[in-house]
């Protein structure tokens, strides 16, 4: 039995998803979908613009119920999440904001490392409104880290980011998540980003999204240089070339 709250295998297995067209049909965005994410590995599901990712997270989350297929995940155990925008409340300051998700045995829980590691110190009384939308993402991954979850789910959380402001945070989130290793699955149209955060990239095909084949990161992320990256992109994209779709 895992202990409450460690990391854990994410198990998903969806024979098909489809949704009820405007005209009373129906439209087939997954099938045949399976992979597995390990216990504590840091996964990316890479794939055409619209091919299902973010459907995938949201049957993963069970903000969608209607598929056929399964999806294994902790019973116990908390999963944190990061969506595209970072859904502060304005009313809210920062640290209050990073505290709302917080069970009550993590309300008064001391987050004052997890800050000085995001760059936050010093900010916990600030307002959104007060932030750049850079230091905002910051506050969302922030506040999925303060639940020490066991899973963690993220949906393009460095889209619109200028490369500079998103290269920081991918850092960022490399240094937290070292340091508090969960079971990690994110969704990112971006190679290169894949290559320097994954121990595996997921890659979809086109719509109904199905699994193209895995291709697993070994090199030591410390040893990922921009060439080293190169060498590897150069060598996914042969492996699986982009689909006329891919954007």
């Amino acid at each position: 039995m895992r202990a409450a709250g460690g990391p854990v295998p994410l198990e998903v297995s969806i024979r098909e998803k489809s949704f009820e067209t405007t005209d009373g049909g129906r439209l087939t965005t997954i099938r045949d979908l399976a992979f597995t994410v390990g216990e504590g590995r840091f996964a990316c599901l890479v794939g055409p613009s619209g091919c299902g990712k973010t459907t995938t997270l949201r049957l993963i989350l069970g903000l969608e119920d209607e598929f056929d297929g399964t999806i294994v995940k902790p019973e116990q155990g908390r999963t944190g999440v990061v969506f595209q925008e970072p859904r502060l409340l304005p009313w809210r300051t920062v640290d209050r904001n990073i505290r709302l998700p917080l069970p009550e045995d993590r309300a008064r829980a001391d987050l004052s490392a997890l800050y000085a590691t995001l760059g936050l110190t010093g900010m916990e009384n600030f307002f959104p409104g007060q932030l750049s939308l850079g230091l905002a993402r910051r506050v969302a991954i922030a506040r999925a880290f303060a639940l020490e979850p066991s899973l963690l789910l993220l949906d393009e959380p460095f889209v619109s980011l200028d490369e500079p402001t998103a290269e920081r945070l991918r850092r960022l989130l490399m240094e937290v998540w070292s340091a508090r290793p969960t079971t990690a699955l994110m969704v990112t149209h971006n190679l290169r980003e894949a290559l320097e955060l994954a121990d595996e990239i997921v890659m979809l095909s086109a719509r109904p999204a199905t699994v193209r084949g895995v291709y697993r990161v070994d090199l030591p992320r410390a040893e990922r240089t921009p060439q080293a990256v190169a060498a590897m992109l150069a060598e996914i994209l042969a492996l699986y070339p982009p689909e006329a779709t891919d954007t």
